[in-house]
């Protein structure tokens, strides 16, 4: 267990490095932050010693390597726009980040594999017909779509839940449905197909000539097995949930790190952006290390060595 932890943790290095390179590159594409950072009567030549300043003369590859050293550091340099250490500036955003995707995901798991079960069980039913179609919708609608759509319906019309802010829990709900309605129907749609699959197994019809009542066939021995490949796609969904949270917080008005990562591309502030891409990388590949080691524990022939 330790060997196979120590070696994914070096291969997450090297994909961390290597998500660090592609956006400092491609943020380095997008123009120059002199030019939304100065005021707008300011001569060339305090444009040009402003710019040298700050290191945006130096070529491109010692302009990384600056920022590299530093992140062994933890420090990914100070916000051109707020003045503050831009790993300061994300840590403060990332609860409220985190709350909205936890939220989304719980909502998701407590809707999706209930309706994946019955329409496994109950195949080709009224049921079944309803819980697929309203996966098939949830997969298809876009979610800034969707969350105006219930801004509309229930807070500007039946004015059950605030449109924006982070507050209570009635300031959470929309924003989570919003966001976890994609990963709800994935996840619904994958845990009937694994449920089906496990159905028709040999040792399921093995069970059920025992006597076994249906709930503990279904519980005992489907349920265990059918899980493996929901639980990739769960996390999975966590990465997409937290990456999809920055059209979800702009919407609502979420002050979590998507959109002061939105705010940050905007206005070309290169730390807070990396920082903020460097953090959701980071605990996307931490979640998918727990994955890898769920499965030993849901699967004892997956073994880790």
């Amino acid at each position: 267990m330790k060997s196979f932890i120590l070696k994914r943790l070096f291969h997450s290095i090297f994909v961390l490095i290597g998500i660090s390179v592609v956006v400092f590159v491609i943020l380095h594409l997008t123009g120059d932050p002199a030019a939304l950072l100065m005021p707008m009567d300011a001569t060339p030549e305090q444009v040009a010693q402003f710019r040298k300043e700050m290191g945006f003369t130096d070529p491109l590859i010692i302009q990384y390597w600056r920022f590299f050293k530093g992140t062994l550091h933890g420090d990914f340099g100070l916000s051109f726009r707020h003045s503050q250490p831009a790993l300061d500036l994300v840590l403060e955003r990332m609860p409220a980040t985190i709350q909205l995707t936890f939220a989304a995901l719980v909502i998701a798991l407590i809707i999706a594999i209930p309706v994946g079960i019955i329409s496994a069980i109950r195949r080709n039913s009224i049921l079944d017909h309803v819980g697929m179609t309203g996966a098939l919708l949830g997969q298809s609608t876009p979610v800034f779509w969707l969350g105006i759509m219930l801004i509309l319906i229930f807070s500007v019309t039946l004015q059950w839940f605030p449109s924006s802010g982070r507050g209570g829990i009635q300031n959470l709900v929309l924003p989570a449905v919003t966001l976890g309605m994609y990963s709800m129907a994935r996840t619904a749609r994958m845990m009937r197909s694994s449920m089906l699959e496990v159905l028709g197994q040999e040792y399921m019809k093995t069970a059920k000539a025992k006597g076994l009542t249906p709930r503990a066939v279904i519980l005992k021995h489907a349920l265990k097995n059918a899980s493996i490949p929901v639980v990739t796609i769960v996390g999975m969904e966590l990465g997409t949930l937290l990456g999809g949270a920055v059209i979800t917080e702009t919407i609502f008005a979420w002050p979590g790190v998507g959109r002061l990562a939105v705010q940050a591309i905007y206005n070309r502030d290169y730390p807070v952006v990396q920082a903020a891409v460097f953090i959701l990388a980071a605990i996307f590949v931490l979640v998918n290390l727990v994955v890898d080691i769920l499965y030993t524990y849901l699967d004892p022939r997956v073994k880790l060595e």
